[in-house]
Protein backbone atom coordinates (compact mmCIF):
# COMPACT_ATOMS: atom_id res chain seq x y z
CA UNK A 1 0.00 0.00 0.00
CA UNK A 2 1.41 3.30 -0.98
CA UNK A 3 0.22 5.70 1.78
CA UNK A 4 -2.14 6.00 4.87
CA UNK A 5 -5.36 7.65 3.89
CA UNK A 6 -5.01 10.47 6.83
CA UNK A 7 -1.36 11.16 5.06
CA UNK A 8 -3.00 11.16 1.35
CA UNK A 9 -5.34 14.07 2.20
CA UNK A 10 -3.35 15.53 4.42
CA UNK A 11 -1.04 16.27 1.56
CA UNK A 12 -3.50 16.51 -0.87
CA UNK A 13 -5.12 19.62 0.61
CA UNK A 14 -2.40 21.70 1.92
CA UNK A 15 -0.33 23.05 -0.84
CA UNK A 16 -2.29 22.38 -4.01
CA UNK A 17 -0.56 24.96 -6.35
CA UNK A 18 2.63 22.96 -6.69
CA UNK A 19 3.17 19.16 -7.74
CA UNK A 20 3.92 17.08 -4.32
CA UNK A 21 4.71 13.98 -3.27
CA UNK A 22 2.95 10.75 -1.30
CA UNK A 23 5.45 7.84 0.23
CA UNK A 24 5.49 5.36 -2.20
CA UNK A 25 3.13 1.96 -2.24
CA UNK A 26 6.20 -0.51 -0.85
CA UNK A 27 6.80 2.33 1.93
CA UNK A 28 3.84 3.48 4.10
CA UNK A 29 6.00 5.93 6.15
CA UNK A 30 5.80 9.03 6.18
CA UNK A 31 8.90 10.06 3.99
CA UNK A 32 9.83 8.61 1.10
CA UNK A 33 13.10 6.10 1.03
CA UNK A 34 14.67 7.61 -2.09
CA UNK A 35 14.06 11.57 -2.61
CA UNK A 36 11.86 12.97 -5.22
CA UNK A 37 14.15 14.81 -7.28
CA UNK A 38 13.10 17.58 -10.63
CA UNK A 39 14.48 15.17 -12.68
CA UNK A 40 12.08 12.66 -11.63
CA UNK A 41 8.76 15.42 -11.83
CA UNK A 42 10.07 15.95 -14.90
CA UNK A 43 10.27 12.53 -16.52
CA UNK A 44 6.36 12.43 -15.74
CA UNK A 45 5.85 15.07 -18.94
CA UNK A 46 2.86 16.60 -17.40
CA UNK A 47 1.94 19.14 -19.77
CA UNK A 48 -1.45 19.94 -18.33
CA UNK A 49 -3.81 18.65 -15.74
CA UNK A 50 -7.70 20.50 -16.76
CA UNK A 51 -11.43 20.09 -15.41
CA UNK A 52 -13.22 19.71 -19.00
CA UNK A 53 -14.64 22.34 -19.15
CA UNK A 54 -11.20 24.55 -17.83
CA UNK A 55 -13.40 26.88 -16.09
CA UNK A 56 -14.11 27.39 -11.94
CA UNK A 57 -16.72 25.01 -11.48
CA UNK A 58 -19.91 23.99 -9.07
CA UNK A 59 -20.89 20.65 -8.43
CA UNK A 60 -23.79 18.79 -6.63
CA UNK A 61 -23.90 14.93 -5.99
CA UNK A 62 -24.68 13.68 -9.31
CA UNK A 63 -22.93 15.72 -11.53
CA UNK A 64 -19.51 14.59 -13.33
CA UNK A 65 -16.38 15.84 -13.06
CA UNK A 66 -14.01 15.46 -15.86
CA UNK A 67 -10.56 15.56 -15.57
CA UNK A 68 -7.86 15.39 -18.54
CA UNK A 69 -4.24 15.02 -18.28
CA UNK A 70 -1.63 14.95 -21.01
CA UNK A 71 1.39 13.09 -19.75
CA UNK A 72 3.73 10.66 -20.67
CA UNK A 73 2.45 7.49 -21.37
CA UNK A 74 2.11 4.24 -19.58
CA UNK A 75 1.56 6.00 -15.95
CA UNK A 76 -0.65 5.42 -13.47
CA UNK A 77 -3.22 8.17 -12.88
CA UNK A 78 -6.12 8.28 -10.36
CA UNK A 79 -8.01 11.68 -8.70
CA UNK A 80 -7.49 12.26 -4.96
CA UNK A 81 -10.12 9.38 -4.21
CA UNK A 82 -8.06 6.41 -6.32
CA UNK A 83 -10.93 6.89 -8.86
CA UNK A 84 -8.80 5.91 -12.30
CA UNK A 85 -8.14 7.90 -15.40
CA UNK A 86 -7.96 5.62 -18.24
CA UNK A 87 -5.33 6.70 -21.09
CA UNK A 88 -6.80 6.81 -24.26
CA UNK A 89 -5.44 5.03 -27.32
CA UNK A 90 -3.31 7.06 -29.22
CA UNK A 91 -5.88 6.16 -32.63
CA UNK A 92 -8.47 7.95 -30.50
CA UNK A 93 -6.46 11.46 -29.72
CA UNK A 94 -5.26 12.58 -33.20
CA UNK A 95 -2.71 9.70 -32.78
CA UNK A 96 -0.83 11.16 -30.11
CA UNK A 97 -0.43 8.68 -26.44
CA UNK A 98 -0.49 10.30 -23.33
CA UNK A 99 -3.95 11.78 -22.72
CA UNK A 100 -5.66 10.63 -19.77
CA UNK A 101 -9.57 11.25 -19.11
CA UNK A 102 -11.34 10.45 -15.87
CA UNK A 103 -15.35 10.62 -15.05
CA UNK A 104 -16.33 11.06 -11.44
CA UNK A 105 -19.52 10.97 -10.28
CA UNK A 106 -20.04 13.28 -7.31
CA UNK A 107 -21.25 11.89 -4.20
CA UNK A 108 -23.22 13.07 -1.29
CA UNK A 109 -20.21 12.43 1.18
CA UNK A 110 -17.45 14.67 -1.03
CA UNK A 111 -15.96 17.91 0.26
CA UNK A 112 -14.51 20.37 -1.88
CA UNK A 113 -14.70 23.96 -0.75
CA UNK A 114 -12.72 25.93 -4.05
CA UNK A 115 -10.17 23.63 -4.35
CA UNK A 116 -7.90 22.89 -7.20
CA UNK A 117 -8.50 18.98 -7.78
CA UNK A 118 -5.62 16.82 -6.31
CA UNK A 119 -4.83 14.27 -9.37
CA UNK A 120 -2.22 11.46 -8.66
CA UNK A 121 0.60 10.99 -11.52
CA UNK A 122 2.62 7.41 -10.77
CA UNK A 123 5.26 5.96 -13.12
CA UNK A 124 4.17 2.29 -11.71
CA UNK A 125 7.73 1.61 -10.16
CA UNK A 126 8.55 1.60 -6.90
CA UNK A 127 11.43 3.92 -7.21
CA UNK A 128 9.70 6.99 -6.82
CA UNK A 129 6.52 7.86 -4.84
CA UNK A 130 3.49 9.37 -6.20
CA UNK A 131 3.09 12.82 -7.45
CA UNK A 132 0.49 14.99 -6.55
CA UNK A 133 -0.59 17.64 -9.27
CA UNK A 134 -3.87 19.61 -9.22
CA UNK A 135 -6.28 20.79 -11.67
CA UNK A 136 -5.43 24.76 -13.21
CA UNK A 137 -9.15 25.49 -12.15
CA UNK A 138 -11.02 25.43 -9.01
CA UNK A 139 -13.99 23.07 -7.89
CA UNK A 140 -16.52 23.54 -5.06
CA UNK A 141 -19.03 20.79 -4.67
CA UNK A 142 -22.43 22.57 -3.48
CA UNK A 143 -24.73 21.43 -0.66
CA UNK A 144 -28.17 20.32 -2.21
CA UNK A 145 -29.98 20.58 1.57
CA UNK A 146 -28.69 24.57 1.49
CA UNK A 147 -30.45 25.62 -1.92
CA UNK A 148 -29.14 28.75 -3.08
CA UNK A 149 -30.97 31.52 -5.57
CA UNK A 150 -30.18 34.35 -6.56
CA UNK A 151 -32.50 37.39 -8.77
CA UNK A 152 -32.00 38.30 -12.38
CA UNK A 153 -30.54 42.07 -12.50
CA UNK A 154 -32.02 43.31 -15.81
CA UNK A 155 -35.40 42.80 -18.06
CA UNK A 156 -33.82 41.04 -20.82
CA UNK A 157 -31.42 38.72 -18.81
CA UNK A 158 -30.66 35.63 -21.33
CA UNK A 159 -31.41 31.70 -20.45
CA UNK A 160 -29.37 29.57 -22.84
CA UNK A 161 -30.02 25.59 -22.93
CA UNK A 162 -26.15 24.84 -22.83
CA UNK A 163 -23.16 25.61 -22.71
CA UNK A 164 -21.96 25.26 -26.49
CA UNK A 165 -21.01 28.45 -28.22
CA UNK A 166 -20.02 29.54 -32.53
CA UNK A 167 -19.85 33.11 -33.51
CA UNK A 168 -24.03 33.93 -32.59
CA UNK A 169 -23.41 32.97 -28.78
CA UNK A 170 -25.14 30.10 -27.34
CA UNK A 171 -28.43 28.54 -27.96
CA UNK A 172 -31.08 30.90 -26.49
CA UNK A 173 -33.79 29.36 -24.32
CA UNK A 174 -35.32 32.65 -23.45
CA UNK A 175 -35.42 35.99 -21.51
CA UNK A 176 -36.40 36.65 -17.77
CA UNK A 177 -37.96 40.31 -16.90
CA UNK A 178 -35.93 41.44 -13.49
CA UNK A 179 -35.94 40.36 -10.21
CA UNK A 180 -36.92 37.29 -11.21
CA UNK A 181 -36.08 34.53 -7.96
CA UNK A 182 -33.91 31.56 -9.70
CA UNK A 183 -32.17 28.33 -8.03
CA UNK A 184 -28.86 27.97 -8.43
CA UNK A 185 -27.59 24.22 -8.56
CA UNK A 186 -24.01 25.03 -10.53
CA UNK A 187 -21.28 27.14 -12.34
CA UNK A 188 -19.43 26.53 -15.27
CA UNK A 189 -17.06 29.37 -15.67
CA UNK A 190 -19.00 32.83 -16.08
CA UNK A 191 -22.51 30.93 -16.07
CA UNK A 192 -24.49 29.97 -13.77
CA UNK A 193 -26.75 26.82 -13.98
CA UNK A 194 -29.88 27.57 -12.62
CA UNK A 195 -32.94 24.77 -12.05
CA UNK A 196 -36.28 25.53 -13.81
CA UNK A 197 -37.69 22.02 -12.85
CA UNK A 198 -37.35 18.21 -11.89
CA UNK A 199 -35.87 17.44 -15.14
CA UNK A 200 -34.73 20.90 -17.26
CA UNK A 201 -31.63 23.23 -15.82
CA UNK A 202 -30.61 26.38 -18.28
CA UNK A 203 -27.29 28.62 -18.48
CA UNK A 204 -27.07 32.30 -17.36
CA UNK A 205 -24.23 34.51 -17.29
CA UNK A 206 -23.02 35.08 -13.64
CA UNK A 207 -23.64 38.54 -14.12
CA UNK A 208 -26.92 38.59 -14.45
CA UNK A 209 -28.05 37.70 -11.40
CA UNK A 210 -27.24 38.96 -7.92
CA UNK A 211 -27.30 36.12 -5.36
CA UNK A 212 -28.75 35.81 -1.76
CA UNK A 213 -27.19 37.47 0.75
CA UNK A 214 -28.15 34.36 3.08
CA UNK A 215 -29.04 30.86 2.38
CA UNK A 216 -32.72 30.96 2.41
CA UNK A 217 -35.74 28.13 3.08
CA UNK A 218 -38.09 30.08 1.33
CA UNK A 219 -38.16 27.87 -1.81
CA UNK A 220 -38.81 29.00 -5.36
CA UNK A 221 -42.22 26.90 -5.56
CA UNK A 222 -45.90 29.10 -5.77
CA UNK A 223 -49.46 28.65 -5.67
CA UNK A 224 -51.37 30.16 -8.70
CA UNK A 225 -54.39 31.92 -8.27
CA UNK A 226 -57.10 33.34 -10.36
CA UNK A 227 -56.32 35.23 -14.24
CA UNK A 228 -57.80 37.98 -15.49
CA UNK A 229 -57.64 38.73 -19.15
CA UNK A 230 -58.62 41.54 -20.63
CA UNK A 231 -57.57 44.03 -23.72
CA UNK A 232 -56.87 47.99 -24.27
CA UNK A 233 -59.41 50.38 -26.16
CA UNK A 234 -60.91 49.38 -29.12
CA UNK A 235 -58.05 51.46 -30.81
CA UNK A 236 -55.40 50.06 -28.76
CA UNK A 237 -52.94 47.20 -29.43
CA UNK A 238 -52.86 44.76 -27.01
CA UNK A 239 -54.42 41.94 -25.36
CA UNK A 240 -53.37 40.79 -21.39
CA UNK A 241 -53.55 37.96 -19.92
CA UNK A 242 -52.76 38.28 -16.05
CA UNK A 243 -51.57 35.22 -13.81
CA UNK A 244 -51.32 35.65 -10.25
CA UNK A 245 -48.39 33.51 -9.58
CA UNK A 246 -47.29 34.32 -5.78
CA UNK A 247 -43.74 35.48 -6.53
CA UNK A 248 -41.33 35.97 -9.79
CA UNK A 249 -41.08 32.88 -10.79
CA UNK A 250 -38.36 31.73 -13.85
CA UNK A 251 -40.93 31.17 -17.16
CA UNK A 252 -40.06 29.94 -21.28
CA UNK A 253 -42.88 31.06 -23.52
CA UNK A 254 -42.99 29.95 -27.50
CA UNK A 255 -45.65 30.66 -30.38
CA UNK A 256 -47.11 27.24 -31.45
CA UNK A 257 -48.95 27.57 -35.22
CA UNK A 258 -52.03 25.62 -36.51
CA UNK A 259 -53.63 26.91 -34.06
CA UNK A 260 -51.90 29.82 -33.35
CA UNK A 261 -51.03 30.31 -29.95
CA UNK A 262 -49.02 31.49 -27.39
CA UNK A 263 -47.31 29.01 -25.04
CA UNK A 264 -45.34 30.18 -21.73
CA UNK A 265 -44.56 27.38 -18.79
CA UNK A 266 -43.89 29.06 -16.09
CA UNK A 267 -41.59 27.20 -13.15
CA UNK A 268 -42.15 25.93 -9.64
CA UNK A 269 -45.54 27.16 -9.72
CA UNK A 270 -48.35 24.75 -8.95
CA UNK A 271 -52.31 25.25 -9.53
CA UNK A 272 -54.67 26.66 -7.82
CA UNK A 273 -56.73 28.57 -10.19
CA UNK A 274 -60.31 28.62 -9.88
CA UNK A 275 -61.24 30.81 -12.62
CA UNK A 276 -59.98 33.53 -14.97
CA UNK A 277 -62.06 36.25 -15.82
CA UNK A 278 -62.24 37.02 -19.84
CA UNK A 279 -63.14 40.96 -20.56
CA UNK A 280 -65.05 41.47 -23.79
CA UNK A 281 -62.11 44.58 -24.81
CA UNK A 282 -60.47 41.70 -26.09
CA UNK A 283 -59.14 41.79 -29.65
CA UNK A 284 -56.66 39.40 -30.37
CA UNK A 285 -57.04 36.62 -27.94
CA UNK A 286 -59.75 33.86 -28.25
CA UNK A 287 -59.35 31.72 -25.56
CA UNK A 288 -57.23 30.77 -22.50
CA UNK A 289 -56.43 27.35 -20.24
CA UNK A 290 -54.06 25.95 -18.36
CA UNK A 291 -52.37 22.99 -17.44
CA UNK A 292 -50.09 21.63 -14.92
CA UNK A 293 -48.21 19.33 -17.20
CA UNK A 294 -45.19 18.28 -14.26
CA UNK A 295 -45.60 18.90 -10.68
CA UNK A 296 -43.95 22.32 -10.70
CA UNK A 297 -44.27 22.88 -14.51
CA UNK A 298 -47.83 25.36 -14.77
CA UNK A 299 -48.77 25.82 -18.62
CA UNK A 300 -50.40 28.98 -19.70
CA UNK A 301 -51.77 28.37 -23.20
CA UNK A 302 -53.19 31.53 -24.90
CA UNK A 303 -55.27 30.77 -28.06
CA UNK A 304 -55.53 33.58 -30.89
CA UNK A 305 -58.21 34.81 -32.86
CA UNK A 306 -55.53 35.49 -36.19
CA UNK A 307 -53.50 32.40 -37.81
CA UNK A 308 -50.20 35.14 -38.05
CA UNK A 309 -49.09 35.89 -34.73
CA UNK A 310 -48.53 39.63 -34.25
CA UNK A 311 -46.30 39.39 -31.57
CA UNK A 312 -46.03 39.41 -27.71
CA UNK A 313 -44.33 40.12 -24.45
CA UNK A 314 -43.99 38.39 -21.26
CA UNK A 315 -43.08 40.30 -17.93
CA UNK A 316 -44.11 40.51 -14.20
CA UNK A 317 -45.97 43.73 -12.68
CA UNK A 318 -45.67 42.69 -8.98
CA UNK A 319 -46.18 38.70 -8.49
CA UNK A 320 -48.61 38.41 -11.37
CA UNK A 321 -47.07 37.06 -14.49
CA UNK A 322 -48.60 39.41 -17.69
CA UNK A 323 -48.19 38.42 -21.02
CA UNK A 324 -48.55 41.55 -23.51
CA UNK A 325 -50.44 40.28 -26.61
CA UNK A 326 -50.31 42.62 -29.85
CA UNK A 327 -53.46 42.76 -32.19
CA UNK A 328 -52.96 42.21 -35.50
CA UNK A 329 -52.98 45.38 -37.26
CA UNK A 330 -56.31 46.16 -38.45
CA UNK A 331 -55.70 47.60 -42.04
CA UNK A 332 -52.21 45.51 -43.52
CA UNK A 333 -51.34 48.28 -45.65
CA UNK A 334 -47.80 49.66 -45.88
CA UNK A 335 -49.22 52.81 -45.51
CA UNK A 336 -50.87 52.52 -41.95
CA UNK A 337 -47.56 50.57 -40.78
CA UNK A 338 -43.96 51.60 -38.90
CA UNK A 339 -41.53 49.06 -40.91
CA UNK A 340 -37.91 48.79 -39.06
CA UNK A 341 -35.19 48.38 -41.30
CA UNK A 342 -31.84 47.34 -39.79
CA UNK A 343 -28.51 48.11 -41.28
CA UNK A 344 -26.39 45.22 -40.52
CA UNK A 345 -22.90 46.18 -38.87
CA UNK A 346 -21.71 49.32 -39.10
CA UNK A 347 -18.97 51.61 -37.69
CA UNK A 348 -15.89 49.42 -36.19
CA UNK A 349 -18.14 45.79 -37.49
CA UNK A 350 -16.85 45.63 -40.84
CA UNK A 351 -18.69 42.85 -41.41
CA UNK A 352 -18.31 40.25 -44.70
CA UNK A 353 -15.63 41.80 -47.17
CA UNK A 354 -14.93 40.05 -50.59
CA UNK A 355 -11.65 40.58 -53.29
CA UNK A 356 -12.86 44.32 -53.55
CA UNK A 357 -12.06 45.12 -50.59
CA UNK A 358 -15.54 46.95 -50.08
CA UNK A 359 -16.79 45.94 -46.82
CA UNK A 360 -20.29 44.39 -45.38
CA UNK A 361 -21.29 47.58 -43.62
CA UNK A 362 -21.30 49.91 -46.48
CA UNK A 363 -23.21 47.69 -49.08
CA UNK A 364 -25.95 46.70 -46.55
CA UNK A 365 -26.74 50.62 -45.87
CA UNK A 366 -26.58 51.67 -49.55
CA UNK A 367 -29.61 48.57 -49.54
CA UNK A 368 -31.46 49.63 -46.07
CA UNK A 369 -31.60 53.63 -47.37
CA UNK A 370 -33.27 52.88 -50.94
CA UNK A 371 -35.22 50.26 -48.69
CA UNK A 372 -36.38 53.15 -46.66
CA UNK A 373 -37.22 55.01 -50.15
CA UNK A 374 -39.09 52.11 -51.01
CA UNK A 375 -41.48 51.72 -48.21
CA UNK A 376 -41.87 55.75 -47.69
CA UNK A 377 -42.93 55.66 -51.34
CA UNK A 378 -45.70 53.42 -50.51
CA UNK A 379 -46.73 55.53 -47.40
CA UNK A 380 -44.73 53.44 -44.82
CA UNK A 381 -43.49 55.15 -41.33
CA UNK A 382 -39.97 53.59 -41.23
CA UNK A 383 -37.35 53.38 -38.74
CA UNK A 384 -34.15 52.64 -39.40
CA UNK A 385 -31.36 51.35 -36.55
CA UNK A 386 -28.70 53.32 -38.28
CA UNK A 387 -28.51 55.62 -41.31
CA UNK A 388 -24.25 56.04 -41.58
CA UNK A 389 -21.57 54.85 -40.71
CA UNK A 390 -21.78 54.40 -36.70
CA UNK A 391 -21.08 51.90 -34.47
CA UNK A 392 -24.00 50.04 -33.10
CA UNK A 393 -23.88 47.10 -31.14
CA UNK A 394 -26.50 44.49 -31.55
CA UNK A 395 -27.64 44.14 -28.26
CA UNK A 396 -28.34 47.65 -28.44
CA UNK A 397 -30.20 47.44 -31.20
CA UNK A 398 -32.51 45.24 -29.72
CA UNK A 399 -33.21 47.88 -26.72
CA UNK A 400 -33.90 50.34 -29.48
CA UNK A 401 -36.49 47.92 -31.08
CA UNK A 402 -38.34 46.81 -28.15
CA UNK A 403 -38.79 50.34 -26.85
CA UNK A 404 -40.36 51.57 -30.29
CA UNK A 405 -41.94 48.63 -31.64
CA UNK A 406 -42.60 48.63 -34.95
CA UNK A 407 -45.13 46.32 -36.72
CA UNK A 408 -42.46 44.32 -38.46
CA UNK A 409 -38.28 44.28 -38.57
CA UNK A 410 -36.26 43.54 -41.59
CA UNK A 411 -32.68 43.30 -41.43
CA UNK A 412 -30.21 42.99 -44.10
CA UNK A 413 -27.04 41.15 -43.89
CA UNK A 414 -24.53 40.25 -46.73
CA UNK A 415 -23.10 36.47 -46.32
CA UNK A 416 -19.45 35.27 -45.98
CA UNK A 417 -18.27 31.18 -46.62
CA UNK A 418 -15.07 29.95 -46.67
CA UNK A 419 -15.48 28.57 -49.71
CA UNK A 420 -15.55 30.81 -52.91
CA UNK A 421 -17.85 28.63 -54.57
CA UNK A 422 -20.88 29.04 -52.15
CA UNK A 423 -23.16 31.20 -53.70
CA UNK A 424 -27.39 32.44 -53.60
CA UNK A 425 -29.47 34.75 -51.14
CA UNK A 426 -31.02 33.20 -48.20
CA UNK A 427 -33.66 34.37 -45.34
CA UNK A 428 -33.66 33.38 -42.13
CA UNK A 429 -35.99 33.12 -39.32
CA UNK A 430 -35.93 32.10 -35.40
CA UNK A 431 -39.46 31.94 -34.74
CA UNK A 432 -41.65 29.31 -36.25
CA UNK A 433 -44.53 31.99 -36.24
CA UNK A 434 -43.00 34.71 -37.90
CA UNK A 435 -41.43 32.58 -40.52
CA UNK A 436 -44.30 33.57 -43.22
CA UNK A 437 -42.54 36.60 -43.10
CA UNK A 438 -39.26 35.32 -44.01
CA UNK A 439 -40.78 33.19 -46.63
CA UNK A 440 -42.73 35.89 -48.29
CA UNK A 441 -38.99 38.33 -48.63
CA UNK A 442 -37.07 35.00 -50.12
CA UNK A 443 -40.10 34.34 -52.81
CA UNK A 444 -39.13 38.12 -53.61
CA UNK A 445 -35.67 38.05 -53.77
CA UNK A 446 -35.18 34.69 -55.74
CA UNK A 447 -36.90 36.73 -58.49
CA UNK A 448 -33.24 38.81 -59.16
CA UNK A 449 -31.82 35.79 -60.46
CA UNK A 450 -30.31 34.82 -57.09
CA UNK A 451 -29.14 31.09 -56.75
CA UNK A 452 -31.34 29.59 -53.89
CA UNK A 453 -29.20 29.25 -50.59
CA UNK A 454 -32.53 28.28 -48.31
CA UNK A 455 -34.67 29.52 -46.14
CA UNK A 456 -33.19 28.83 -42.89
CA UNK A 457 -35.51 28.59 -39.66
CA UNK A 458 -34.24 28.27 -35.34
CA UNK A 459 -31.53 31.21 -36.26
CA UNK A 460 -29.95 32.21 -33.16
CA UNK A 461 -29.27 35.59 -34.08
CA UNK A 462 -30.16 38.58 -31.54
CA UNK A 463 -32.26 40.78 -33.77
CA UNK A 464 -34.31 37.28 -34.69
CA UNK A 465 -34.73 36.87 -30.95
CA UNK A 466 -37.47 39.19 -30.34
CA UNK A 467 -40.92 37.91 -29.94
CA UNK A 468 -42.61 41.46 -29.66
CA UNK A 469 -43.17 41.85 -33.31
CA UNK A 470 -42.62 39.87 -36.48
CA UNK A 471 -38.75 39.97 -38.08
CA UNK A 472 -36.40 38.60 -40.90
CA UNK A 473 -33.20 38.78 -42.07
CA UNK A 474 -31.88 38.67 -45.33
CA UNK A 475 -28.62 37.43 -46.13
CA UNK A 476 -28.61 39.84 -49.95
CA UNK A 477 -25.65 37.53 -51.63
CA UNK A 478 -22.21 36.64 -50.64
CA UNK A 479 -19.05 39.14 -50.61
CA UNK A 480 -16.71 35.48 -50.85
CA UNK A 481 -18.35 34.42 -54.43
CA UNK A 482 -16.38 36.94 -56.88
CA UNK A 483 -19.81 37.11 -59.16
CA UNK A 484 -22.30 37.34 -56.37
CA UNK A 485 -19.49 40.27 -54.81
CA UNK A 486 -19.97 41.94 -58.21
CA UNK A 487 -23.50 42.41 -58.08
CA UNK A 488 -23.78 43.24 -54.64
CA UNK A 489 -21.48 46.48 -55.39
CA UNK A 490 -23.58 47.30 -58.36
CA UNK A 491 -25.52 50.43 -57.80
CA UNK A 492 -28.68 49.34 -59.96
CA UNK A 493 -28.24 45.47 -58.00
CA UNK A 494 -28.73 47.35 -54.80
CA UNK A 495 -31.86 48.64 -56.31
CA UNK A 496 -33.64 46.18 -57.45
CA UNK A 497 -32.81 44.42 -54.33
CA UNK A 498 -34.16 47.40 -52.33
CA UNK A 499 -37.23 47.09 -53.97
CA UNK A 500 -37.60 43.24 -54.31
CA UNK A 501 -37.62 43.24 -50.38
CA UNK A 502 -40.38 45.78 -49.95
CA UNK A 503 -42.50 43.74 -52.35
CA UNK A 504 -41.25 40.51 -49.88
CA UNK A 505 -42.93 42.68 -47.49
CA UNK A 506 -46.28 43.54 -49.18
CA UNK A 507 -46.36 39.63 -50.38
CA UNK A 508 -46.26 38.56 -46.45
CA UNK A 509 -49.23 41.39 -45.96
CA UNK A 510 -51.54 39.86 -49.12
CA UNK A 511 -50.93 37.05 -47.61
CA UNK A 512 -51.79 37.15 -44.16
CA UNK A 513 -54.88 39.20 -45.56
CA UNK A 514 -55.80 36.50 -47.39
CA UNK A 515 -55.58 33.64 -44.33
CA UNK A 516 -58.51 33.62 -42.18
Amino acid sequence: MKFFLSLLFSCLFGQLAVAQTVPAKSTPVTKPTKPITPAAVDSLQVEYVRTQPDAELWLQPGDRLQVRVKARTGLKVSLWNQHPLQELPAAQNKGQAGLYVGNYVIQPGDKLANLNVPVLVDDTTDVYPYTVFSTSSKVTLLNPAQALYGFTQSKNAYMNYGLGEDRLGGAKMGFLDSLVRVQINGKVGRDYRIRLSNTLNAYIPVQQVRLEATPSTYTGESLTSSWSVSGDSARGKYDYVRVAVGQRLPYTSYMDVDPARIIVDIYGAVSNTNWMTLHRTLREVKNVQYQQIASDVYRVIIDLKHPQAWGYSVGYQGTSLVVKVKRQPPKLKLKHLTIAIDAGHGGTSTGATGKTGIPEKDITLKISLLLQKELQKKGATVLMTRTTDSTFDTSERVRMLKKTLPDLLVSIHVNSAGRPEVKGTSTYYRHLAFRPLSQALYEEVLKLDLKEFGNIGGFNFALNAPTEFPNALVETAFASNPEDEQRLINPQFQEDMAKQIRKGVERFLKETRKRK
